[in-house]
């Protein structure tokens, strides 16, 4: 077990020896703070765009939806005609080759899983660098036209001046034991909600009894909330094109029913919601538990050989990455042609409250940019 997996699993259930960590977050605290204060105060710089950035990220380390929220809004304001870019880090990409853009092409060891994610759903125009101003830089001279850029996790990067900042948090997860890192998972005190836009995300639950009632639901939606709504569960391995390698599985295309048992495997923030939702959906899960942004390989999932393996679709774009390669390397082999029958991705979407929407226009209104309200 990594040392990731060990420190995630004990903030989970809050494990009594983090508490020894305590004077190492007194410290984290003190940098941060005088961190943000130096950029506050103007003794680092920082870099304006020339268009309006809004940022989108969290305080807390691990899986919020933010990745979902991000393609919802993208998908929203594409819609609304609102020329819109993406720019990330590009966490688990190789950075001597950034800043770089995305497109249908690139993989996850060249730009990063999320980023692969965003493109492949969105279409967006996206660069990724651990510099943003040279994302941004990129991003432009690509794409001039854009009217704001969505900068994925840049929370905590005060190098970029924002005129937008959500902040996602995971209602169902949490704040742990409220501390810093490493005692706790927090990146930021929890006094940096403080008169925030926080967008909740939590599960969706609606008593029966209250179905019917119409002030009930007016309460669900005056808050800036979201939730995750699991779509049809597909094929992992579905040739976009006529390049892409065609692949005889061994096995039949049904998916998985409802009551069967399923391995559930997953390297995200926060694996326990994927598993609770195919839970919810009626599956028998069986889960297994990666760090997040793990390299999978196709060997270590052959042991997963007795039942249907459903992955997110995060963890399936590295998983399709390899499968191409392995295609193009070589002849698969019975054993991985079996593997991949028995591979199917549950996609969620974002479900956001109708405040979050209003919110949305009004502060892109403020910055002069109008959303049209097209019928798309």
């Amino acid at each position: 077990m990594s040392i990731e997996t060990t420190v995630t699993r004990a903030w989970q259930r809050q494990a009594p020896w983090l508490w020894l960590l305590l004077p190492v977050s007194w410290l984290y605290g003190l940098v941060i703070r005088l961190r943000r204060y130096a950029y506050k105060s103007k003794w680092l710089s920082s870099y304006r765009a020339p268009i309006p950035v809004m940022v989108i990220g969290n305080i807390s380390v691990g899986g919020s939806g933010k990745t979902p929220l991000i393609i919802e809004l993208v998908d929203y304001l594409q819609k609304q005609g609102v020329g819109v870019g993406v720019i990330s880090r590009g966490y688990g990409g190789d950075s001597s080759q950034m800043p770089a853009l995305v497109n249908a092409s690139s993989t996850p060891n060249m730009v990063g899983d999320e980023p692969c994610l965003i493109v492949g759903m969105t279409n967006v125009p996206m660069a990724v660098s651990p510099n943003r101003e040279q994302a941004i830089t990129t991003l432009l001279v690509s794409h001039p036209d854009l009217q704001l850029i969505v900068a994925d996790d840049g929370l905590q990067h005060y190098a970029l001046q924002r005129d937008i900042e959500w902040i996602v948090v995971d209602a169902a997860r949490g704040f742990g034991n409220e501390q810093l890192l490493p005692t706790g998972f927090l990146r930021e005190p929890m006094s940096r909600l403080k008169g925030a836009n926080v967008i909740y995300h939590d599960q969706l639950e609606v008593d029966p009894a209250d179905e019917a009632n119409e002030g009930s639901n007016k309460a669900q939606i005056n808050h800036l909330t979201m939730h995750m709504q699991a779509e049809e569960m597909q094929q992992l391995w579905q040739p976009a094109s006529s390049d892409t390698p065609t692949i005889d599985s061994q096995t039949n295309s049904t998916s998985p029913k409802k009551g069967c048992q399923v391995y559930a495997v997953s390297g995200i923030g926060y694996p326990q919601r994927f598993f609770d939702t195919l839970t919810s959906l009626g599956f028998d899960v069986i889960g297994y538990p990666y760090p997040d942004h793990y390299e999978f390989n196709l060997t270590e999932l052959l042991q997963y050989q007795d039942h249907p393996v459903v992955v997110t679709s995060k963890d399936a774009v590295k998983i399709r990455a390899l499968l191409v390669k392995a295609t193009a390397d070589k002849t698969l082999s019975n054993e991985y042609k079996a593997l991949i029958g028995r591979l199917w991705v549950l996609p969620v979407t974002a479900v956001l409250s109708e405040d979050c929407y209003q919110l949305l226009e009004s502060q892109l209104k403020k910055l002069g940019i109008d959303v049209k309200h097209n019928l798309a």
